[in-house]
């Protein structure tokens, strides 16, 4: 895969971190002005936005993802609160998730529901500021689990959670940990029980994981920001393949020394050096899934990219 592969679609959005594609071919992205974004073909965008009085400073979605009545969950993402909120068509926000055994969420990365109907949620870190576990050292992030038995933790010490998902197989949960650079998957009981946790993949020096999907063959493709990378991981072997690479050696080199440091700041992680823009999440489309868009953390529009493998249906399209 190439860069010229690569197209751009949309503008005028704010952090499209994560991209959700429906059943239909309906492309949305989380959006920083307080909901989601809906593109249509032509790149232009509808805002679907509400507001809450429990966030007077405003709703900021990092990850989204589908309800099976088509609203959606949205991740709060604040300075130092966060939270899961349903946003509904129409703009009616509800909160979903705010405490989990009896401690107040702090800003929250992504949010899942399952086949199962189990929600999923990961805090990336306890600290506050974030960028204070920017580290090789960072230990506090957890995934939370909603069920019928009500919310916990499910898994803890985790260095820095961002995205995760059951396997197709359901077997397993994975996880990106990214600022120790780390695929792990923790075997996945039927009442919702993690097992202990495999790491599935060690990153190289610059490729801090984000996003993942599952592909029809059983590997895993993880977005890499800074290094800006598409990357597909085997399971069996923790293999990793860099299937599309736009990433500035220079640039990587010197935020991996300011995160062994422990001296990288909001303003590092900024810059955008490259079109990919820190690319963060992956979301197989088109027709026989042969295709994926891209969000970012940089920039005002989403991308496009044809795939050499088609992609396993996302828990949304199995409802």
């Amino acid at each position: 895969m190439d860069l010229a592969d690569v197209t751009f679609h949309g503008s005028g959005l704010v952090r499209p971190e994560s991209v959700l594609v429906a059943k239909d071919g309906s492309v949305f992205t989380a959006d920083f002005r307080g909901g989601v974004a809906a593109l249509a073909p032509d790149g232009s965008h509808r805002l679907i936005a509400g507001h809450t009085a429990d966030l007077p400073q405003g709703l900021k979605p990092n990850g989204i993802a589908f309800e099976p009545d088509g609203s959606f969950l949205l991740a709060h993402l604040g300075a130092e609160e966060g939270g899961v909120f349903r946003l509904a068509r129409n703009g009616q926000v509800t909160p979903l998730l705010r405490e989990v055994e009896g401690i107040a969420l702090p800003p929250t990365n992504y949010a899942l529901r399952d086949t199962e109907g189990r929600l999923w949620v990961t805090v990336s870190t306890r600290l506050t500021p974030r960028d204070r576990d920017w580290t090789p050292q960072a230990c506090t992030g957890f995934i939370a689990l909603v069920d019928s038995r009500g919310a916990r933790i499910a898994a803890d010490g985790l260095g820095y959670t961002n995205e995760c998902m059951p396997s197709p197989d359901g077997r397993f949960l994975y996880v990106n940990e990214t600022y120790t650079r780390r695929l792990s998957r923790f075997p996945l009981a039927a009442d919702g029980t993690l097992g202990a946790k495999q790491v599935v993949a060690d990153f190289a020096e610059g490729e801090y994981p984000d996003g993942l999907a599952f592909d029809a063959e059983g590997q895993v493709w993880v977005t890499a920001i800074v290094a800006n990378r598409l990357l597909r991981v085997d399971p069996g072997s923790g293999h990793v393949a860099r299937m599309l690479d736009t990433g500035d050696p220079g640039h990587m080199a010197r935020i991996a020394a300011a995160s062994r440091a422990g001296t990288l700041t909001p303003a590092d992680m900024a810059q955008a050096s490259s079109p990919l823009a820190n690319v963060s999440s992956l979301a197989f489309a088109g027709p026989g899934q042969r295709e994926a868009w891209l969000g970012c953390l940089l920039a005002d529009r989403i991308m496009r990219v044809p795939m050499p493998v088609a992609g396993a249906p996302p828990p949304h399209w199995r409802w």
